[in-house]
């Protein structure tokens, strides 16, 4: 329990001791031994790609024999990597969890390893054969089916060995210093004649300060402080792109996006339909933009007033608060939501405290079984409440896929925010019907803040990391280049929306997304998720009980259908354009009803 007022930090308790606990120390041990006798048995089988193997009994009961065991070790590593990136994310200088994850690192590679040896041979199978003969590949047939696909991407064995091995010292290494330079950074502010250092998130919180003058010093500090660590940052940016695009070409995608679509279960009609629906709407969300200014005195706002508050929000939502709301209004929605809220809360899977070293923003990952883990840096108001709700809506997917292996519940980034974007609205709506005129126009503004970022910065970054990768194929990208490249980037999204000459260059260097090997465009996804979880709660308030009787089975298969078949059991059409700007349309409500509150206040 926490006292009030007390930001509650999360319980790991429950699962381990601690890192150098017996207890943990055993199970890590004894993962190391079974993905070395996973591979054995690999071995012993033959799984690997080449030579199309018969369908027969003999198969079948290998077949089923290692999807058993790989279930069972993904379910074992899920766990304890959570466990110990858990410590690393709340505090970056914590040595012995950085430790554990770099020996867990290897570890791990062993495990993707088998995991690519394990798709090839699925490639070389008659995989429909193999669902009519075996009741397991029949669960998993959604799975065997994209990794045949899969299949044909991958490099020769030895090579994708080899490119996983060099990743820990490639890709992965660079994205560790990305992830540590930011935590780390102590940025210098001064602030009523004080000076004083704040860890970077505390720096990038002061956006949302209703002084201009402290947003003011808050935005260039930020940008010196990204100046003097750009350097690595760009090294560790060229070279994450550079081994994408190698592997990219080695593995037979056209380009990086036509891997990121794949992985993402949908197709270029799809993303091409979203991101025209996206850029129609431009010129609405910049009416949003030009509404926000004239409440602000402004003529234009500059990049450090995205997040100024334009009203003065009557309540203050303390985290008990904010926790007995949010598990009130899921109850409005069903007795099996709240009672997930409320288990969450009560059990310490949240950890809400921002402190030094912990990462910023949040963020929901399943942890074991049903139950997953909370990281958010809560702030007492209606935008800290909306990202708990947004974040436990996650956990609820999670929920829901319990009794799902781990190869049925690998669902792609666009349907991730399936479940957060439509408990994020249950609150929305809620606060909505409670406010009154001020408090409404403080809560349209926090929504269209989200959607500005979702649909219009989105887009920004989606531009920027595609431009990367194409300039790249060329030559190594400078600093200068990259604030240019991110520069302009804005300027194509959020157009006259914003004073040109006090835009983001450094963008590129905040979001943790663009340092990944394994994650090119983490970025049009949040807008697809967005987007259709919209559309379902349309869906929702146009027949509530026909919803409620699919939603959560929809939830559950999300690993086992890819996204336009799951739209289908809703009758949506993701192909269509049609569909989008039908979702973009209910952001523009918003607009329209912020428009006319501005006017009035």
């Amino acid at each position: 329990m926490t006292t009030a007022h007390t930001l509650p930090r999360w319980d790991l308790t429950t699962i381990y001791p601690g890192l150098d606990s017996p207890e943990f120390t055993a199970d890590f041990q004894q993962l190391a031994r079974s993905v070395d006798e996973l591979a054995a048995l690999f071995d012993t089988y033959g799984v690997n790609g080449g030579v199309t193997a018969p369908v027969d009994e003999t198969l079948v009961q290998h077949f089923e024999e290692i999807i058993k065991r790989y279930n069972a070790i993904r379910d074992a590593a899920r766990t304890l990597v959570v466990y110990i990136t858990s410590h690393v994310n709340t505090n970056s200088r914590d040595t012995t969890a950085q430790a554990r994850y770099s020996e867990y690192s290897r570890t791990g590679t062993k495990l993707y390893q088998l995991s690519t040896r394990l798709t090839a041979w699925i490639g070389s199978l008659e995989v429909e054969e193999l669902i009519k003969r075996s009741q397991v590949a029949a669960d998993h047939a959604y799975a065997l089916r994209t990794a045949s696909k899969e299949a044909k991407h991958l490099m020769s064995p030895a090579e994708e060995v080899l490119a996983s091995e060099l990743n820990l010292s490639g890709g992965a290494a660079w994205s560790r210093l990305h992830g540590n330079i930011a935590s780390q950074m102590r940025v210098s502010l001064e602030l009523a004649g004080e000076s004083k250092e704040y860890p970077m998130s505390a720096i990038r919180n002061f956006a949302f300060e209703a002084d201009r003058e402290v947003r003011r010093k808050a935005y260039e500090a930020e940008l010196a402080a990204w100046e003097r660590v750009a350097l690595p940052l760009a090294a560790a940016m060229n070279s994450i792109k550079h081994e994408v695009n190698v592997l990219s070409q080695k593995r037979n995608w056209e380009t990086p996006l036509d891997a990121s679509l794949f992985a993402n279960s949908i197709d270029r009609q799809t993303l091409d339909a979203m991101m025209s629906a996206a850029r129609a709407s431009f010129p609405d969300f910049r009416r949003y933009l030009r509404a926000k200014a004239r409440l602000l005195g402004l003529e234009k706002l500059a990049w450090y007033d995205l997040f100024a508050p334009v009203a003065r929000e009557s309540r203050t939502w303390h985290f008990e608060e904010a926790a007995a709301f949010i598990v009130k209004q899921f109850g409005t929605y069903s007795p099996r939501l709240a009672g997930l809220a409320e288990r969450a809360f009560r059990e310490g899977w949240i950890d809400a405290e921002p402190r030094p070293g912990k990462r910023d923003g949040a963020y929901c990952t399943s942890l074991r079984a049903d139950e997953s883990r909370i990281l958010a840096n809560f702030k007492p108001a209606y935008g800290g409440m909306s990202t708990l709700a947004h974040e436990l809506g996650h956990a609820y997917h999670n929920f829901n896929m319990v009794h799902r292996t781990p190869l049925q519940r690998g669902h792609p980034m666009t349907l991730a925010e399936t479940a957060s974007i439509f408990c994020e609205t249950i609150i929305k709506q809620a606060t909505l019907a409670e406010a009154d005129k001020q408090e409404k126009l403080a809560i349209l503004e926090a929504s269209l803040q989200d959607s500005c970022q979702v649909v219009v910065d989105i887009t920004s970054r989606f531009l920027f990391e595609q431009g990367v990768f194409e300039k790249r194929l060329q030559r190594e990208l400078s600093v200068g280049e990259l604030n240019e490249l991110m520069l302009e980037s804005q300027r194509q999204t959020y157009g006259d929306g914003l004073d040109e000459s006090l835009l983001h260059p450094y963008m590129w260097a905040v979001k943790g997304h663009y340092y990944s090997t394994g994650l090119s465009f983490y970025n049009y996804p949040y807008m697809f998720g967005l987007l259709f979880g919209l559309g379902l709660y349309a869906y929702y308030q146009r027949d509530p009980e026909t919803f409620k009787a699919g939603y959560d089975e929809l939830l559950s298969s999300t690993g086992m259908a890819d996204a336009a078949e799951l739209a289908q059991r809703f009758g949506i059409d993701i192909r269509s354009e049609a569909f989008w700007r039908s979702s973009l349309d209910i952001i523009r409500q918003d607009i329209d009803e912020f428009e006319r509150l501005a006017r009035e206040a």
